[in-house]
């Protein structure tokens, strides 16, 4: 079964940093585009930041020039830079992709997966 599991998630000073990552394990067979979005208290989700396939990126306005996504595709794994952070990114942070998963008697399903989440605070 496809998991996603992020982690590096924390508790850091106005200014500071934190890295990001979304790892996908299971029976996968390939990944789409991967996404991070983040919910705070009180509001909807909303995307951060996505990277295609092939290394395309697109973000959140608020975030660009502080945040970077990239993706390691022989670990299956995404990650979100997260520089010059401010307290209005605190959030919980979920990972999200749409992964083909390698099904029994050689059937392919594919459908969107997301993270548990792991929380941001950046508070001083």
């Amino acid at each position: 079964q496809v998991q996603l599991v992020e982690s590096g998630g924390g508790l850091v000073q106005p200014g500071g940093s934190l890295r990001l990552s979304c790892a996908a394990s299971g029976s996968i067979v390939s990944i789409d585009a991967m996404g991070w979005y983040r919910q705070a208290p009180g509001k909807q989700r909303e995307l951060v930041a996505t990277i295609s396939s092939g290394g395309g990126t697109d973000y959140k306005n608020s975030v660009k020039g502080r945040f970077t996504i990239s993706r390691d595709n022989a670990k299956n794994t995404a990650y979100l830079q997260m520089n010059s952070l401010k307290p209005e990114d605190t959030a919980v942070y979920y990972c999200t992709s749409v992964i083909q998963e390698s099904k029994p008697w050689g059937s392919i399903s594919s459908r969107p997966y997301w993270g548990q989440g792991t929380q941001v605070t950046v508070s001083s």
